[in-house]
This record gives C-alpha cells, structure tokens and sequence, in this order.
C-alpha cells in the first residue's frame, strides 16, 4: 500500500537533498542561529519537493511549513494530504552542524500513509510506509536494511534524544522524571524520529507546547512502522489534517516496552 506515493516522495527527497547540499557547502555559517530562523534553502527545496509531488499527484493537497508559490495555490485541506518540512533544523542548517533533514509524510483520510526522513549531510535515509515496515539506506549502502527499536524495558537503562535545550547540561523537571541513563540531542526532530525507529536511541520527548503536522509526521510513521509507538506526552492520540495544522499535546515517541512508563511518569510531573 502506497508504494507509487513512496516512490515519489523518495524522489522528491533526493532532488530536494541534493539541492541542499550544494547549498549547504556554500552556505555562511551563524553560530549564534535563532530558533526561528529560516532561509532561502529552505523555500526553494520545499518548491523542489511540492512540484515533484504534484507533477506525479497534481489533485493532491498540500501542508508544508514555508508559504511558497506552490502551496499557497493549492489546496492546504483534503482527504490525499502531503506533509512536508523542507528544512527540519533550520538551526542545524544555519549553524552547519548537520542537524537538518527533509521530512515527507503523507496523510490518507487522517492515517500517516507513508514518512521520508532524509539527513543530506550524513546521507542518511529513513523511510516507511504503512504496513511496509521501515527501513533505512545510508551512505555507500547497497540495499536498504531493516529498521527495528530497541528491547530496552527499563527507563533507567534508556537513551533520551531530545532538542538542544538553552542551557547545555540542564535537565527539564520532565527529563528527570524519565531519568534516563544517556541524553543525545539534536535540533531536527525528523532525526530524532529517526534515532527511536533504527534502534539508535529509546524514548524521543518533545515538550513543546504547540508546533505543526509537519514536524512530526513523516518520523511518526518510521517509528510505528519499526514497532515503536508514538502519542502526546500524556498519551494523547495525535491527528493530523485538521485545519493549522497544530499540535498541542507535545510528543512521546518510545520503543513502546517503555511507553507506558514514560507516560506515568510525564502525568505525575
């Protein structure tokens, strides 16, 4: 199911990916990058990924982070949803640490049909579609490789992947209820996503209080995908299509063997 989409979403990934890596290596960088910073790169890869799709699905609609050409004219509500994050880690971007991907989902009737996460600069490609199972192909690689999560039943024994907070070292009230035994952290969550569905990390938290579908969507599916399980971080079930675009309930994606726990404990802090 929806291997025709996976297939364009993948291409729109790579020609996206590409762009961004020449740009990448011409591109400034701003070590003191705010938050909220977004740049040329990103617009014209989220136009390099929204013409593949429509040339391919041109009665699709489109959700994606920056109001370019291209989505502003096409319709941002429908049953056949593409959701895209052009740039996911502008600040990774900027700071030219590789803490960036392209983020690719796309949403059936509400249901996640299929994620694309791709990090240009490790070269790195995580990817799923529904029923499918996820899968990975990094550099050098000749064929994809299966992606499962961990068995770690313990959140004293977990990794927690988690964005770069303000201060370096300081671990948030949440955090210290989850105690995890190591901390990795990034600015992309489509990475961090990515780390939970290969088995490179336990438990993703994100305690925003309000972001979008396309921060999440794509890396909600890789993670269910590799027999992980995804929610708010009170174990809120998350939808995707309505109108904004907005969630509200911040993120817990697990190995799911932890998610249980996770989610007590978040509920009593």
């Amino acid at each position: 199911m929806y291997e025709r989409e996976l297939e364009v979403a993948q291409a729109a990934a790579a020609l996206a990916g590409r762009y961004l890596v020449e740009e990448y290596e011409r591109f400034q960088a701003i070590p003191d990058a705010a938050a909220s910073i977004t740049t040329h790169a990103d617009r014209q890869a989220q136009e390099i990924i929204l013409r593949h799709i429509l040339l391919h699905f041109p009665k699709d609609a489109l959700c994606a982070e920056e109001a370019t050409p291209t989505v502003r004219q096409a319709e941002q509500l429908g049953d056949r949803l593409w959701i895209v994050d052009p740039i996911d880690g502008t600040r990774g971007f900027a700071m030219k640490n590789g803490e960036f991907s392209v983020m690719i989902g796309f949403v059936d009737r509400g249901i996640i049909g299929l994620g694309v996460v791709a990090q240009p600069a490790a070269q790195r490609l995580t990817y799923a579609h529904r029923g499918g199972g996820c899968w990975r192909r990094d550099r050098g690689a000749d064929a994809p490789i299966s992606c499962h999560v961990t068995a770690v039943a313990q959140l004293e024994e977990a990794t927690l992947t988690q964005s770069r907070p303000r201060h370096a070292g300081v671990r948030s009230p949440l955090v210290q209820a989850l105690n995890p035994a190591r901390i990795v952290e990034s600015y992309s969550a489509g990475i961090k996503l990515a780390l939970v569905a290969r088995g490179e990390a336990d438990v993703y938290l994100n305690t925003y209080d309000a972001f979008h579908d396309w921060d999440i969507c794509a890396g909600h599916l890789l993670v269910t995908e590799a027999g992980g399980q995804v929610s708010g971080i009170k174990g809120e079930e998350l939808h995707y299509g309505l109108p904004g675009a907005w969630q509200k309930s911040g993120l817990l994606a697990t190995n799911g063997k932890l998610h249980a726990s996770a989610v007590a404990r978040t509920k009593t802090s």
